[in-house]
């Protein structure tokens, strides 16, 4: 069985949250090594809000019960992003015996899209 999950979202948007929020946003949503890969590039952050939303999708539980800093995505050497997944989303995915998640990101000038596949072992 297949699991997917798009998302997209405006980078105004990111950027709006941003300028309200600052460091609170950006903590409640990002990982450390995140915040350091993006380095407070909305486009980018964007892109991995995306990608968050579509992890959540694809996991099937939406926003709730899974917390935004349990879902990481970095990237290889290569560029490539990867998902790294901790507590509650970990333990989802190994419920739905789910393997890797592949996930790939996109954006234009107001727009950043992730798109998220899994298969179940």
């Amino acid at each position: 069985m297949h699991h997917i999950g798009v998302d997209i979202i405006e980078i105004a948007r990111i950027q709006r949250a941003i300028e309200r929020w600052d460091e609170r946003f950006l903590h409640r949503v990002y990982t450390e090594l995140e915040l350091r890969l993006c380095r407070r590039k909305p486009s980018r952050l964007a892109g991995r809000f995306a990608g968050k939303e579509a992890v959540m999708k694809a996991l099937g539980t939406g926003v709730r019960g899974i917390s935004w800093r349990e879902i990481e995505i970095l990237s290889e050497p290569s560029g490539k992003p990867l998902v790294r997944l901790y507590g509650k989303a970990q333990a989802r995915a190994d419920s739905l015996c789910l393997e890797e998640l592949a996930i790939s990101l996109s954006d234009t000038k107001e727009y950043a899209i992730a798109s998220v596949v899994s298969e179940t072992k």
